[in-house]
């Protein structure tokens, strides 16, 4: 029985993931943890999470939690993760990152930490997005360089980064593909007179609404036809079951830094 820590436990997926351990035989919650002056501290997170009582009291801290298990799984923010993956690598726990939004100097970072213990590192823990990348980037290896490519993604209201991480990691393969550098092709707002679209550029465009869970769109444009591929969230339910399958899969690898095309084999 793996014995998982979450971070960000009265979190929307947070609570998700709490939901998804308790139903699998294979895990247990044994930590979670929230910012200290959360409210939700002191309080059973299974209660949170609408499981019935756990046992298990939020705690107002990662070190407060840390010596009791062997996997943290982290759905929180960019500098929150940092500190998390620090004192997970110093206590020897192995790591779920689903954070989003982490950039620049903050992910190399994380990265370079994450890659002294055993880390899944994923912008999407969903399997059905992680077939989407996977297909994507072969679409790309076919079309891309005689069709135009755009992104699209659209999220809940209260969604604080944009474009999403899972967006940007499909600019990414999508460019990787077609051999451009996503950071001069990329173009993320279209305003006034701008011109015809050049044939090097790669749209990313966000909208946010509502209650929205996810939803990532990629469109192959051609001349006569285009082809669209999309993947729309129900729920966080998916973001949270893939992380639990990363928990369960990362425990037995060899240290290092991995993300969801290993967990699923869809590596090439």
């Amino acid at each position: 029985m793996i014995k998982a820590i979450v971070a960000g436990a009265s979190g929307r997926v947070g609570k998700r993931i709490i939901h998804m351990i308790h139903q699998d035989n294979g895990i247990t919650l044994v930590g979670a943890f929230e910012r200290p002056d959360h409210p939700a501290v002191n309080k059973d997170a299974g209660d949170v999470a609408g499981v019935g009582a756990t046992g298990v009291n939020i705690a107002g801290s990662f070190k407060d939690v840390a010596e009791q298990g062997e996997v943290l799984i982290d759905f929180t923010t960019p500098e929150a993760t940092l500190e998390n993956v620090r004192m997970a690598v110093s206590r020897g726990l192995s790591m779920v990152i689903g954070t989003t939004g982490i950039t620049g100097d903050i992910q190399k970072e994380v990265e370079e930490i994450a890659r002294q213990t055993r880390c899944v590192m994923a912008p999407n823990m969903s399997v059905g997005v992680n077939v989407m990348f996977k297909i994507a980037g072969d679409i790309a290896g076919i079309l891309g360089r005689d069709y135009d490519m755009e992104v699209f993604e659209v999220h809940h209201r209260h969604k604080k980064d944009a474009p999403s991480g899972t967006a940007m990691r499909l600019a990414q393969i999508l460019a990787k593909k077609v051999g451009r550098d996503l950071e001069s092709v990329a173009v993320y707002e279209r305003k006034g007179i701008i011109g015809e679209r050049t044939d090097q550029e790669i749209g990313i465009q966000s909208w946010r609404a509502g209650d929205i869970a996810g939803e990532h769109t990629v469109m192959f444009g051609g001349i006569g036809e285009r082809l669209e591929l999309t993947h729309r969230a129900h729920n966080r339910d998916n973001f949270a079951r893939g992380a639990v399958r990363a928990a369960l899969w990362v425990i037995k690898q060899p240290k290092g830094l991995y993300d969801m095309q290993d967990v699923l084999g869809l590596r090439s």
